[in-house]
This record gives C-alpha cells, structure tokens and sequence, in this order.
C-alpha cells in the first residue's frame, strides 16, 4: 500500500493507462542492482530513483576523475577523488529518500558478484569493459535474474534485455570479443541509453510492454535514428546454450561491446 505522500509523489506515473497504483506498488516492492557508476549509471539510477524503485544497490570500484564529467552528470568538479558509489547514492537520497540504498566500493569479479547480487530481483549492466559484463551476465543466468544491458561510443548506443531461458545472452550477442583502448564518448549518448534502460526496468518490474528481448535497439544520435537488430540464442553458447562453440557478433554489433568509458 502507497502512502499518500507517494501517490502525490508518483502522481503523473500513477496516472499512465495500465500503471496505476499496482504499478508503483511492484516498484516499491522491487530490489534493483545497478553495475557501473559512470555515465550509463548515472542516468539509470537517477531515473530508477525518481521513478520509486524500492531498493537500488549501486556497485562501482573506481573513482570519479576529471575526465568523467562531461557525462557522469551526478558527479562536480568537487567530487573528483572521491569513491562514485557513495557519493553517487548522496546525490540520489537527495532526489528521492524514500528509496532505500545500498553501495559497494568494490571490483565486480567471480568471486564477489554472488554476494552483491543477493536479495536481487533485476540488474542493470553499466559497465565499461566485457570481461566484467560476461561475469555479470553468467551469475545472472545461473541465478534466474533478468539483465539489462546498454553501451555507447561516440554519438552511438544501444541496448538489449537478458532474461534466462527466454532469449539470448551477452555472450551470444558479443561471441567472447574484448576490447581495449580508450573508448570516445558524447556526453548524450550515455543519457539516451541510460533512460532506456531505466524504461526496460519499468517495464520488466510492472509487467508492462515487451522487453527488448533478442532484439538489439541501436541509437545512433548523428541520423538520429533508431534501428533493430534481431538477436539469436546460440546453442554452443557457453553462458546459456550448454556448449563451448563461440558465436560471432551479428551483422552491425560493434566488437568492442561499444562499452561506456
């Protein structure tokens, strides 16, 4: 049951055809992991907050650095040195304190992400590099947790939904390419993919619409279009088809997982 301090917070979602009152209700009731607190999770979590999410947990080891302001908007001149983590959850309690919050400081790898996906009903990937994400992505299949997935370079994005057994996986998107090197980024396109993101959440937790479910949304902010890219489950993927056979990226799907610097 919503407060009536929350209906009147919530008041213009509360209104949208479908959503109503049991909407915001999954919401508050929803635990939300967010990988990354850079730019793609700087406007993930801002819109998940607004949006009354009821737990978000944000994890993040590195930062903030001069260099990351021109699209880690939740970050000032101020906080450089500083942990993201923490200082990314003050700016959040101050949007929204009704959320409840949770950081780690910490690398995501084999042996910690089971702790910090504990307790979690759906996680965001916003990370910057793929050995990271296919971690993330292979504790997630194996713990039943829907993924979502984006990534940008330069003027470009995109994003994809993961849930287990339903469709494909990051591994059968990427094939196990890496990557290394400086990634160029506009400070929007994190913007664009994040409120993607952030919408696909919605949508999982309520109920509402149809995820991006092996289907690659790719926005490119040059033509200022979006396009789809269809996405198959790979049965050798080594992540979710059992198998060792590694799959090549489809037709347009950069190599380098397009990761947010």
């Amino acid at each position: 049951m919503i407060s009536s301090q929350e209906k009147q917070r919530y008041l213009r979602q509360i209104a949208i055809e479908g959503f109503g009152e049991k909407g915001q209700e999954s919401l508050a009731r929803a635990r939300v992991l967010v990988a990354g607190a850079g730019g793609l999770g700087c406007a993930v979590c801002t819109y998940l907050a607004a949006a009354g999410i009821g737990a978000l947990r944000v994890v993040d080891h590195g930062e903030v650095e001069l260099s990351n302001l021109n699209r880690q908007v939740l970050y000032g001149t101020h906080d450089v040195g500083k942990a993201k983590a923490p200082t990314l959850q003050a700016r959040l309690r101050d949007l929204n304190p009704g959320v409840r919050y949770e950081t780690f400081h910490a690398a995501i790898d084999a042996e910690s992400v089971p702790g910090m996906l504990h307790g979690i009903d759906l996680v965001v990937d916003a990370l910057d590099n793929l050995p990271t994400r296919y971690i993330l992505n292979k504790a997630c299949l194996d713990l039943g947790l829907p993924l979502v997935h984006g990534a940008v370079h330069g003027f470009q994005g995109q994003a994809m939904t993961v849930i287990p057994g339903q469709g494909p996986c990051l591994m059968c998107l990427y094939g196990g390419s890496e990557h290394t090197g400086l990634i160029p980024v506009l400070g929007t396109a994190p913007g664009m993919v994040g409120c993607v993101q952030a919408t696909e959440v919605i949508k999982i937790l309520t109920g509402l619409g149809n995820p991006l479910l092996g289907r690659l949304l790719l926005i490119d902010g040059l033509a200022m279009r979006m396009d789809e890219i269809e996405v198959a489950r790979h049965a050798g993927c080594p992540h979710c088809g059992g198998g060792s056979e590694r799959a090549a990226p489809p037709a347009g799907v950069r190599e380098n997982g397009s990761p947010d610097a």
